[in-house]
């Protein structure tokens, strides 16, 4: 038995705007200058906390829970106010139900979001039944912490070395290489192919067909916690 591990905003789902909009309001509302959407951007897959203390260095520590809940605050209006989409990527769904359907693969998500965000995501696109792991950043350490990880490979019953972690930000890759899991990058995120390259990543994916493809072959080959047999020379 193999598993994969998706990220969830950038690699997923198109959420950039939503959040880029809701962390301008959370500051805005602190009293704090808003973070230019290139920050933003950079900080997607970590926790809320180390995220906001990124975008806000200077913020004393005792602060930083005051702007979580500011965050959540504003991201349930700006949600409610409908301006910005929570689209899956072009080809995302299909994939994800033909890779559920096959016997030999396990599927869960790995994500910064809240289980209540998480949840969110499942309900708006049907995808219920298709995570069956599911870690955020209410249940472990940030990313690149391999908390996320571990603990998923855990619950299932898999190896981490028979793990594959796909993500769309260098915290991805920097995490599933902690877990002792293989990294897969998607390039129509928050990082460049070098980027998830130099953090670790095997391969980047420019579309969904080719990431199905890849996760294919690598389902395909021998699971690393099998043993690998050389013949010897007669």
């Amino acid at each position: 038995m193999r598993l994969v591990l998706f990220d969830c905003d950038g690699t997923l789902a198109d959420t950039f705007g939503l959040i880029v909009e809701t962390m301008k309001r959370c500051f805005s509302d602190a009293g704090l200058p808003e973070p230019e959407d290139a920050a933003v951007r950079g900080i997607i897959g970590l926790s809320l906390d180390l995220a906001i203390h990124r975008l806000a260095p200077t913020v004393p520590d005792v602060e930083i829970p005051r702007l979580v809940q500011g965050y959540k605050d504003a991201f349930h209006r700006v949600r409610a106010e409908g301006t910005h989409s929570e689209a899956l990527f072009p080809g995302i769904e299909p994939m994800l139900r033909r890779l559920a359907a096959v016997d030999d693969l396990l599927i869960g998500m790995v994500t910064g979001k809240s289980q209540r965000g998480v949840r969110m995501i499942v309900e708006l696109h049907g995808l219920e039944g298709i995570f069956l792991a599911v870690r955020t950043g209410d249940d472990c350490p940030s990313k690149p912490h391999p908390a996320m990880v571990l603990e998923c490979c855990g619950e299932l019953g898999v190896d981490p070395a028979d793990t594959l972690v796909i993500g769309d930000a260098i915290y991805d890759m920097q995490m599933a290489r902690a877990a002792g899991a293989e990294a897969l990058g998607v390039d129509w995120g928050a990082g460049s192919p070098n980027e998830l390259i130099l953090a670790g990543a095997t391969a980047v994916a420019a579309t969904a067909e080719g990431l199905e493809a890849w996760i294919e072959d690598w389902r395909a080959s021998a699971p690393a916690s099998e043993p690998r047999f050389e013949l010897s020379p007669s």
